[in-house]
């Protein structure tokens, strides 16, 4: 079951697929990447809706088995292949950890983050216009908090987020932060220690983590040049 490749759908400008995608190739497990790029809509064609009604990204396929939703997807990859343990680790107090991130990633980092992303960037390059500069600093301050409580709550006594060592937890957050840098800005700049854990998920992902991130790094480049 292990040696047969995993399908995996995906466009890299979403934060949960470049995750995935690090993953996968940072742990040497076979897979086919099948591009949906989401700007073009193809997430919305009958093909992929048949694999994915929801018709959102990312989606794998694994001898069949088809799974949505990149928590469950990370997780399972990380059970059923063999990587090492301190990704989902098996001790039940260091597993919940890694759960009790994972779920509360997905009601404070991942939309108060992406919310920036999307009101600096994504809109006023689909509507022509700039965003409002009042709802645009009540975003950004709803994304301080959240950065000020994944110090505090998620880093106090330890160099990742869930504990010593790297874990699918850091992959989710760091893709989520890399985000609002298409529009130029550092959400890290005004957080030390959120800047050296960034530093550390990066020297443990090597090259997995720019390659992954190498579209992003593009359209930042793009948008200054425009300047």
């Amino acid at each position: 079951m292990e040696n047969k490749p995993v399908k995996v759908y995906l466009d890299l400008l979403s934060q949960p697929c470049r995750a995935l995608l690090i993953f996968l190739k940072h742990n040497k497990i076979p897979h086919k990447v099948h591009t949906v790029a989401l700007r073009r809509g193809e997430q919305k064609s009958e093909e992929f809706t048949r694999i994915n009604p929801m018709q959102k990204v990312p989606v794998i396929e694994h001898n069949g088995f088809i799974l949505t939703e990149s928590d469950a997807i990370l997780k399972y990859l990380a059970t059923v292949f063999n990587v090492p343990e301190h990704w989902y680790p098996l001790h039940p107090q260091q597993r919940a950890r890694v759960d009790e991130y994972m779920a509360w990633h997905h009601s404070n980092t991942r939309p108060h983050v992406a919310k920036v992303f999307i009101m600096e960037v994504l809109m006023p390059r689909m509507s022509g216009r700039a965003a409002d500069p009042v709802k645009l600093q009540r975003a950004v301050e709803e994304m301080e908090n959240t950065l000020v409580k994944l110090e505090e709550m998620f880093l106090k006594r330890q160099v990742f987020l869930c504990g010593d060592d790297i874990s699918i937890a850091d992959l989710l957050a760091v893709c989520e932060i890399m985000q609002p840098l298409v529009g130029g800005r550092d959400v890290l700049q005004n957080h030390p220690k959120l800047q050296s854990w960034k530093s550390r998920v990066q020297t443990a992902l090597r090259g997995s983590f720019t390659e992954a991130h190498a579209v992003l790094f593009r359209l930042r480049d793009k948008s200054a040049s425009k300047l």
